[in-house]
């Protein structure tokens, strides 16, 4: 029987809350990032996290790997909530986590969330007695805790163990099955252990990351199956440009569209100097474009062919996209909706009109050899046809003023009372 459009139903996850953010339950897919400065810079780092959190991260995880960059956090807390950024930090930690929570309650107040990794937490004797430190002082603080497992540093001794037990069966998985049941088993047994040591189960979030797009859909599958844990979704190492944005998508949108998830990362590697916040702007637009969540209008604007061999229509497709970004979380907080707007930009005659149409708001550009002029549809009707040296500004204001008379202002009693903006 079909199931028909759209996505499975959301899978039930305990609720977790990190800081003002709520993860798995009834709460949308949530976006977090990563910084890559040295914690340790307060600076820096506190310039980072705003320039993420503008671009609408929602939870956002620092290394903290050092005593400096330990006592640096509560510092960049504190510079954070000076310019209004109310943006959860979560604490990355391996190998001495439990030694620098110890050592500096500070940082482990003003964290949201801890992050650690059963495969490196510690080794031999010491691993249990480590891993269970840093969940008391997270139950003491009443801080959430992801445990990530990884492919890369997976723990070795649970490996061995399974590869054992498996070659004594009479019908032995491939190694690799193996090596998945080994990383689903670390974060589940590692999540098991954690409750038994206190920490409630609502303040739990597992994840299992590898960086192949098949064997994540497999492990996340069998996460989804074998526990009610609220799950992060990340491939591990995706990639730069184009390479991490498909493998990204290709592997989170499938668990995605099967309910499964409940926070995602998109794990992308910058161009030297440039911005992190493309990894923002991607998992936004993948979670918009599945229809799981609205954050900005989406522009849709054709590829171009011989009919389009000016550029305009591609500038103007640009401007259009770049205008509402910048726009947003002042619509967002006063016309609450806007984020749902659809805009077209078209360059010919031949798919223009129509798509023009299926849009809130719509423009068929002249294609070569077409008349110099450029009708807008609003709403599915042709309201005005826009020619001349400023079809740009004139087209933009055309979209302002949509999302003024199409969407009630809220006033700013009414905005503090429904809350902070992501929430939604």
């Amino acid at each position: 029987m079909s199931r028909g459009f759209g996505p499975s139903p959301r899978r039930h996850t305990h609720a977790v809350r990190v800081g003002n953010v709520t993860l798995g339950g009834a709460a949308p897919v949530v976006v977090q990032s990563m910084t890559n400065t040295d914690t340790a810079d307060i600076k820096a780092t506190t310039q980072q996290v705003a320039e993420l959190w503008r671009a609408g991260s929602e939870l956002v995880r620092i290394t903290v790997n050092t005593p400096a960059a330990a006592a640096a956090v509560p510092k960049i807390a504190d510079r954070l909530a000076m310019i209004g950024a109310s943006v959860p930090l979560i604490g990355d930690f391996h190998y001495n986590g439990h030694q620098l929570l110890a050592a500096e309650p500070a940082c482990a107040e003003a964290l949201a969330k801890y992050r650690i990794n059963p495969g490196n937490v510690g080794f031999g004797k010491k691993r249990d007695s480590q891993f269970a430190s840093i969940v008391e002082l997270a139950a003491r603080h009443g801080k959430a805790v992801r445990i990530g497992a990884n492919w890369g540093s997976l723990d070795q001794e649970l490996a061995t163990r399974l590869m054992d037990e498996n070659a004594a069966l009479a019908e032995p998985w491939d190694a690799g099955r193996v090596l998945r049941e080994a990383l689903i088993r670390s974060a589940l047994d590692s999540a098991e252990r954690a409750v038994a040591i206190g920490l409630p189960a609502n303040a739990i979030v597992l994840s299992a990351k590898v960086s192949g797009v098949q064997e994540l859909i497999a492990v996340y599958r069998e996460l989804a199956t074998r526990s009610n844990f609220a799950l992060h979704l990340g491939l591990t190492e995706a990639g730069m440009g184009s390479k991490g944005i498909v493998a990204s998508s290709a592997a989170l949108a499938v668990l995605l569209q099967e309910g499964i998830g409940d926070t995602i990362r998109i794990s992308l590697t910058p161009e030297p100097g440039q911005s992190r916040c493309a990894e923002v702007i991607v998992a936004q637009e993948l979670l918009q474009t599945l229809g799981l969540r609205a954050f900005t209008p989406l522009v849709t604007a054709c590829p171009g062919c011989g009919r389009t061999t000016s550029e305009f229509f591609q500038q103007l497709a640009q401007r259009v996209q770049s205008h509402v970004r910048e726009r947003m979380p002042e619509w967002k907080m006063r016309y609450p909706g806007a984020e749902n707007l659809t805009l077209a930009v078209m360059g010919c005659v031949v798919n223009g009109p129509g798509e023009s149409r299926h849009a809130n708001i719509g423009i068929s550009l002249p294609g070569t050899g077409e008349a110099p002029a450029a009708p807008v549809f609003v709403d599915g009707e042709k309201t005005v046809t826009l020619r001349g040296e400023h079809i740009t500004e004139s087209f933009i204001a055309l979209i302002d003023d949509y999302v003024q008379s199409h969407y009630p202002p809220q006033t700013r009693e009414s905005a503090h009372a429904i809350g902070h903006p992501s929430a939604a």
